[in-house]
C-alpha cells in the first residue's frame, strides 16, 4: 500500500490525513505535542473550560464534507447557527448587535448608526459578489498551477478585477459609510487574516459575507470539538498518530521525497505533507534545500495576547462574541505592524462559550477568552507589555460595560506570541502565517506543493490560501486534489 506521512496535527494536517486515507494511502501523523489539534486546543482550569485557539466558526460544510467522506463512521459533530454574530461596544455607550441575517443587519445598523440602508445593503451585496467571483480562484484551487488560469471562473474573476477592490485599501473601501463607527466595524474584518485595514486590499470586503451572508456558527461542545471530531474520525479510519515525536528532517533523494527522520529513526513514505509553518519547515527540516527567500521574508500576520479569565458573575449584555472598540483604530494598527508593540487603547475581543455550553463555567459564572491583536515575537519585553495590556484591557471593559471586572476574575491563564510559537511552531507566533498587507500577498504565499521536491506538499495557515479555520481546511482540499489516488 502507498504510504503518506503528515507532519503536524493542526487542522490542516488532520484534514489532509483524512483526505489521504480516503485516497487509499496508509497515513501516519507525527506530532510534537501530546495532543491533536494545533491551535484548536483547550484547557480546564479551576472548573472553567477554555478554547485556546480560534473562536469563530464559519463555513461549517468544510468540516461536514470531511465526515461525509466516511459516512459509515458516525462521529458526533453538530453545531448551531447564531442569530446575532457579535455584540459591539464603544466607550460612548453605543451598543450594536450584528445580526447574521442581511436584512436584519441592515435595518438595525441603519437605525443605530443613522446610516443609509441602501448603502449598507449595496455594500453587503458587493461583498457577496466579490466572494462568489473569487472563491474558485483564491480559495479552492492552487494559484501556482497553470490549469487554474484556464477555467471560466478565473477568466470571470480577472475580467472583474477593477470591481474587486485590489487597487485600494479596505479602509478606503469602507469610507463609503458616513458614520466612522460603521467604517471601523467593517475595517475589523482585516484582522480575520491578521492584517491591517489601512494596508490590506479592498477585496477583503468579501469577508463580511461569510458572517452576514452565509452565517456564524457554534459547534456543540466548543471550538475544540472541530479538531477533536476530525481526530476521532482519523483514528477510526485507521490513521496512525505518533505523539511527542518531533520531525527533525524531511528526507529526499534526486528531487524526490523519501520520508522523514525523528529521534526514533527514519520513516519512508511515498508522500509527505507538512502542516508545519513553512518558515521552520525550510529552516529546520529542509536545511539543505534552497529557501524561497521572497516567500519566507513576507511580513508576518498579527499574533495575539490572550487572557483566559474565570469570571464569578454573569453579564447578560454579553454574548458568545463581543468586541469593545478602540477609540483610535489607526494608532492601534500602527503599533502592531510598525512599532511591533501594543497601543494603550486596544480593541478587546471577548469570547464566552459558556453562553452556549453552560458546563464550561460553574453555575452563575462565565469563561472569558479575552484577546487583543498583537505583533509577533520580535524579542519585545513581553512581561512589561502583558502587565500594561492587562491594565488597559480592564480599563476598556470597565468603561464599556460600566463595571469593575477586576473584582470578578477568580482564575487566569495567559497566552502570548512566545507561547503560540512554542506550542504550534508558528513563526514569531503569527496566527495566519504571512500578513495580507499587499494586493499581491495571495500570490506570494507558498504553494501547496513543493517546486523543488516531488511528492512533498504543504498545508495549513502559512501556505495558500491562508490562515483561519476555513482556509486551513481548504488548503488540505487543494493539496489532496494535487495528489493522485494511491
Amino acid at each position: 500500500m502507498a504510504t503518506a506521512i503528515v507532519i503536524g496535527s493542526g487542522l490542516g494536517g488532520l484534514a489532509a490525513a483524512v483526505r489521504l486515507k480516503h485516497k487509499g494511502y496508509q497515513v501516519t501523523v507525527f506530532e510534537q505535542n501530546d495532543y491533536a489539534g494545533g491551535k484548536l486546543h483547550a484547557i480546564e482550569k479551576d472548573g472553567y473550560r477554555f478554547d485556546l485557539g480560534p473562536s469563530l466558526f464559519t463555513l461549517p460544510y468544510l468540516v461536514d464534507d470531511l465526515h461525509a467522506l466516511f459516512p459509515e463512521h458516525k462521529i458526533p459533530f453538530t453545531y448551531l447557527k447564531k442569530e446575532v454574530g457579535c455584540h459591539y461596544f464603544w466607550e460612548d455607550g453605543t451598543i450594536f448587535h450584528a445580526f447574521t441575517d442581511q436584512k436584519e443587519f441592515v435595518d438595525h445598523a441603519g437605525d443605530i448608526f443613522v446610516e443609509s440602508k441602501r448603502i449598507l445593503n449595496d455594500y453587503l451585496v458587493k461583498s457577496k459578489s466579490r466572494y462568489n467571483l473569487t472563491k474558485s480562484l483564491f480559495l479552492e484551487k492552487s494559484l501556482h498551477k497553470v490549469s487554474t488560469y484556464l477555467s471560466i471562473d478565473t477568466i470571470k474573476a480577472l475580467f472583474n478585477a477593477p470591481f474587486l477592490g485590489l487597487f485600494n485599501t479596505l479602509d478606503q473601501e469602507n469610507q463609503v459609510f458616513k458614520n466612522p463607527k460603521m467604517t471601523q466595524l467593517f475595517n475589523r474584518y482585516a484582522t480575520y487574516n491578521g492584517s491591517s485595514p489601512y494596508q490590506t486590499p479592498g477585496i477583503m470586503s468579501m469577508i463580511p459575507h461569510l458572517e452576514i451572508g452565509i452565517g456564524t456558527y457554534y459547534p456543540h461542545g466548543g471550538m475544540h470539538r472541530i479538531s477533536q471530531s476530525l481526530y476521532e474520525l482519523a483514528q477510526e479510519i485507521g490513521v496512525e498518530f505518533r505523539f511527542r515525536e518531533s520531525v527533525s528532517q524531511i528526507t529526499h533523494d534526486n528531487g524526490n521525497v523519501t520520508g522523514i527522520t525523528t529521534k526514533n529513526g527514519a520513516f519512508n513514505a511515498d508522500i509527505v505533507v507538512s502542516n508545519m509553518d513553512v518558515v521552520p519547515t525550510y529552516k529546520n527540516l529542509l536545511r539543505n534545500v534552497k529557501e524561497p527567500k521572497k516567500t519566507l521574508e513576507q511580513e508576518r500576520s498579527s499574533s495575539a495576547l490572550i487572557f483566559y479569565w474565570g469570571i464569578d458573575k454573569e453579564f447578560p449584555e454579553l454574548d458568545l462574541h463581543n468586541i469593545l472598540f478602540s477609540e483610535d483604530y489607526p494608532t492601534e494598527f500602527e503599533y502592531i505592524f510598525e512599532k511591533k508593540s501594543l497601543s494603550n487603547d486596544p480593541t478587546v475581543y471577548i469570547n464566552i462559550t459558556s453562553k452556549e455550553t453552560k458546563t464550561d463555567a460553574p453555575q452563575g459564572c462565565e469563561n472569558w477568552f479575552v484577546m487583543i491583536n498583537a505583533p509577533g515575537d520580535y524579542g519585545q519585553n513581553w512581561e512589561e507589555l502583558i502587565e500594561t495590556a492587562r491594565k488597559n484591557i480592564i480599563e476598556k471593559i470597565n468603561k464599556c460595560l460600566k463595571t469593575d471586572v477586576s473584582n470578578h476574575i477568580v482564575t487566569e491563564y495567559i497566552l502570548d506570541p512566545r507561547g503560540i510559537e512554542k506550542n504550534t511552531s508558528s513563526y514569531r507566533g503569527a496566527l495566519y502565517g504571512a500578513a495580507s498587507n499587499d494586493k499581491f500577498a495571495a500570490f506570494l504565499r507558498h504553494p501547496n506543493f513543493n517546486s523543488q521536491i516531488k511528492n512533498l506538499y504543504h498545508v495549513g495557515g502559512s501556505v495558500h490560501p491562508g490562515g483561519g479555520i476555513p482556509l486551513c481546511l481548504l488548503s488540505a482540499q487543494i493539496t489532496a486534489d494535487l495528489i493522485p489516488d494511491a
